[in-house]
């Protein structure tokens, strides 16, 4: 048994920063990496990892094990004091094997996997994390939404009638285009402009990442429809706004389908011919997930068909991307570079959270 306590973490990319901070015998390569990743932002990652580590005096320094399996988390769990998870299971099975455990960290709020009222009788806190990067997915979607809507990649810093013109726009000139008797602001003639007010936005993966996106688009107007494996409860789907259709329907009745389901092999390719031959005409297709929920060839179809009236990407289908991605020379088609839950600075304030969660759980 570690002399230290010992945090359990489910392992990821980002979370693996808590043996940075937390774990003296992390390797160097890795403080080194995330030092590297977050220098853009936070040019003394050591020093941050300093004051984290003050704030959560009594935490530090620790043993942070990373599991990446169910069985991994079990064999693990007789030595825990602490765990970390996102998706990986904690009932009541989890628990027996768990004597020391005292409190479990949840990497967002939606407990579905966590025994709450095993936890309760055991005693065991249950802290949540409502994450800074779902928010700013979330905001990145709809910031998607409202470009395409608006046309405001096309139009951006088109104010003169040369500039439009050579951008492919008819705007009125002459004494005729400002006739004060009718409003003057059509001048510009700039054409496949709307709102979103009154629109059908469906979302594929109603998870946390969904609900945030589904909040706001509520105050937009929109209409919400939701897929997933099990309907929400009714509370919750009263508190969206939002009501359950199987996917073949939400394709066919939604003027907006966001993608919000991770990355596996159920949902690799999940929107294909078959699907986007099903999607209502004039459509628009946002994906701040992974691109490979889309297959390629079939998107490009659905574009020069017309089917889709518009597609944004946040991750590409090769990363760097290329400039000449033939995706690129559709106008109807936004793509950004892996933005969305950025900035770093984000993921930061979250794990200074989960660390000061835990050191003050384990201070009582």
């Amino acid at each position: 048994m570690s002399a230290r306590r010992v945090l359990l973490v489910e392992d990821d990319p980002y979370p693996r920063i808590l043996r940075v901070v937390l774990d003296p015998d992390t390797p160097d390569d890795l403080c080194a990496a995330f030092a590297h990743m977050l220098a853009h932002e936070l040019p003394d990652f050591h020093a941050w990892c300093s004051e984290v580590r003050s704030e959560a005096a009594g935490l530090f320094p620790c043993e942070v094990r990373m599991v990446a399996s169910q069985e991994q988390l079990r064999a693990q769990l007789s030595d825990a004091d602490a765990v970390v998870l996102e998706s990986l299971r904690l009932g009541t099975d989890e628990l027996a094997q768990a004597p020391r455990l005292r409190v479990v960290q949840k990497y967002g709020v939606l407990l579905g996997n966590i025994d709450t009222v095993a936890c309760d009788r055991r005693g065991v806190k249950i802290c949540t994390l409502n994450r800074r990067a779902n928010a700013s997915c979330a905001e990145h979607a709809l910031a998607m939404m409202l470009m395409l809507a608006r046309q405001l990649h096309r139009i951006n810093g088109l104010i003169s009638a040369e500039q439009l013109g050579a951008a492919g726009y008819v705007p009125a000139v002459g004494a005729d285009a400002f006739d004060k008797r009718v409003p003057g602001s059509a001048w510009a003639r700039v054409t496949s402009l709307g709102i979103l007010r009154d629109t059908t936005l469906g979302i594929v993966g109603c998870g946390e990442i969904g609900r945030e996106l589904a909040l706001r688009a509520a105050a937009f107007g929109m209409r919400i429809a939701y897929t997933q494996r099990h309907p929400l409860a009714p509370e919750d789907e009263r508190k969206f706004n939002a009501r359950y259709l199987a996917l073949d329907e939400l394709l066919a009745t939604s003027d907006w389908v966001s993608l919000h389901v991770p990355e596996n092999d159920a949902t690799r390719g999940m929107i294909g011919s078959r699907q986007f031959a099903m999607m209502k005409k004039g459509a628009r297709l946002i994906n701040v997930s992974r691109a490979s929920l889309i297959e390629r060839n079939a998107l490009i179809d659905a574009l020069e068909s017309g089917r889709l009236a518009g597609c944004a990407l946040d991750a590409q289908y090769a990363e760097p991307g290329s400039a000449a991605d033939r995706l690129l020379d559709f106008h109807q088609v936004i793509l950004t570079p892996h933005t969305a839950g950025q900035p770093r600075a984000l993921g930061l304030a979250d794990f200074r959270d989960v660390i000061i969660n835990i050191a003050q759980a384990l201070a009582v």
